[in-house]
């Protein structure tokens, strides 16, 4: 059995993801072998909510170039997660929904 926390790596802190907030949706950096039961259970057990739905997003890494030599950025995984609506919110965002 895995942790919780390291399924979730870490919050992620954008525009998008404040606009969620009030409706209680939150977005997670997460291990790219994790998936979306394992998620739902690792935020259930790291802040104690209840999670209604989980989406999940891959992004692959960009190609980058130095000189000739070609290469990739590390891809990542994102994880979108709806609460529901009895659930409390989770502390660590509370000051940032304003």
């Amino acid at each position: 059995m895995k942790s919780p926390y390291d399924i979730i790596l870490k919050p992620v802190l954008t525009e998008k993801s404040y606009d969620g907030l009030v409706d209680k949706k939150y977005a997670f950096l997460v291990h790219p072998d994790a998936n979306k039961t394992e998620v739902k259970m690792a935020v259930e057990a790291a802040f104690g909510v209840k999670v209604e739905k989980v989406n999940i997003l891959n992004k692959q890494g960009k190609v980058k170039r130095q000189g000739r030599t070609m290469g990739r950025t590390a891809a990542s995984k994102k994880a979108y997660v709806q609460l529901t609506a009895d659930s409390k919110t989770i502390e660590f965002f509370e000051g940032m929904a304003q």
